[in-house]
């Protein structure tokens, strides 16, 4: 029986923003493209993006061959987790698009391994060719002097894995489409987490469901010298906050610095952590440990009592942001909100997964900044900046 690997990924320009796919089979044996596939879909997430990436190339197998033998090889975790039946499928946007994966061959053809990203560069490259044929309002359609070559791991000069380290098809691409269009200004947003209060050195869980606490003394000195900091770069244009006490005040303390007028979003609020809030991490682990793992473990988890999950969250700021996108265009906006969706915010600019939430650091009245580009692409400029409390 013929045995071929497919290799897929997927890509999102803001997560959920402009998406694409790649996928490409080659023989296992000698290492030869067989094929490759790729589509610029429209507005959706990484994972759907990945998912669809996937169904692709188990097509483009099925289509050599329908009695095949497939190596499935990703850099996404999840899709391969799940796909072998070691993690649950949570999110119900998903589940069809796993359903459709296994439709397209029998179970026992097709085995599935994660690979690192850097072994995943020939799909990873055809899911950006889409997605750049596609801010161009185009489809994908292979490079006319495209040759089959070897996959992975072998020296290809049509990849970026090359020995000179240039890619020679995206070179090509480049230079039959002219230079590239004038993008304008990015749209800025200033994300400042807002000063103490008496709950943030405790380190308790302080969302929208509680007490909604003002700044202590000490978080009214840092919104002054955060304050004084922003009025001498002289580059905001516009503030917005979350709703909660906190950063209403830390927002007008910058207002009346900068001579702007503060607008509220609902967005901006941190998340309702239910019976969580005004508790340690070690309270919560104590008293709701099963409830803490499954937070932990899934951005679909609630916390106790009927909170937010981290997945309710993404949607609400990423709607807030779209919101604030369309209202500030071209310009920097300060924003003033909290540790979560300002995270969220950094992830989102970063395609990163949702586990990056706990990899950041972001303390009380830090700055980060992320630019915002027409083409929906987005750069992280600076995270937690403290520089201006010293």
């Amino acid at each position: 029986m013929r045995e071929v690997v497919v290799e897929a990924d997927g890509g999102s320009r803001g997560n959920p923003g402009p998406a694409g796919y790649g996928a490409v089979v080659v023989d296992a044996a000698t290492g030869e493209t067989l094929a490759e596939r790729a589509e610029y879909i429209g507005t959706a997430t990484n994972n759907v993006a990945e998912y669809r990436g996937l169904v692709a190339g188990l097509r483009a197998a099925r289509e050599l061959d329908p009695e095949v033998t497939v190596r499935v090889r990703m850099d996404s975790r999840l899709v391969v987790e799940q796909m072998s039946g070691r993690w649950q499928i949570r999110h119900p946007a998903m589940r069809p698009l796993a359903a459709e994966a296994r439709s397209v061959l029998p179970a026992g053809q097709v085995t599935y391994e994660w690979i690192p990203r850097e072994r995943n560069k020939h799909a990873d490259r055809l899911a950006n060719e889409a997605m750049d044929a596609g801010a161009r309002g185009e489809q994908w359609s292979p490079p006319a002097a495209a040759a089959a070559g070897p996959s992975a791991g072998a020296e290809d000069p049509g990849r970026s894995g090359a020995r000179d380290g240039t890619d020679v098809r995206a070179a090509r691409n480049v230079a039959s489409a002219g230079p590239p269009p004038d993008l304008g200004a990015p749209t800025t947003f200033v994300l400042l987490r807002h000063g103490e209060t008496p709950l943030t050195p405790q380190k308790r869980f302080s969302g929208s469901g509680g007490s909604d606490p003002g700044l202590s003394e000490a978080g009214r000195f840092q919104a002054e010298r955060v304050a004084q900091a922003l009025a001498g770069r002289g580059t905001v244009q516009d503030i917005v906050t979350s709703p909660l006490a906190r950063c209403r005040e830390t927002a007008q303390v910058a207002a009346a610095r900068l001579g702007l007028p503060v607008r509220v979003d609902e967005g901006l609020r941190e998340t309702d952590f239910g019976a969580w809030e005004g508790l340690t991490f070690a309270e919560v682990r104590e008293r709701h440990p099963r409830d803490m793992d499954a937070w932990l473990a899934s951005q679909d988890a609630e916390p106790t009592g009927g909170g937010e999950s981290f997945a309710a969250v993404a949607r609400r700021v990423t709607e807030a942001r779209d919101r604030l996108l369309a209202a500030h265009a071209g310009r920097t906006l300060l924003v003033v909100s909290h540790v979560t969706p300002v995270k969220t915010l950094v992830r989102l600019a970063l395609g990163a997964p949702p586990e990056a939430l706990f990899r950041m650091e972001l303390s009380a009245a830090s700055l980060s900044a992320v630019a915002y580009y027409a083409d929906g692409n987005a750069s992280v400029r600076l995270l937690n900046d403290t520089s201006a409390l010293r």
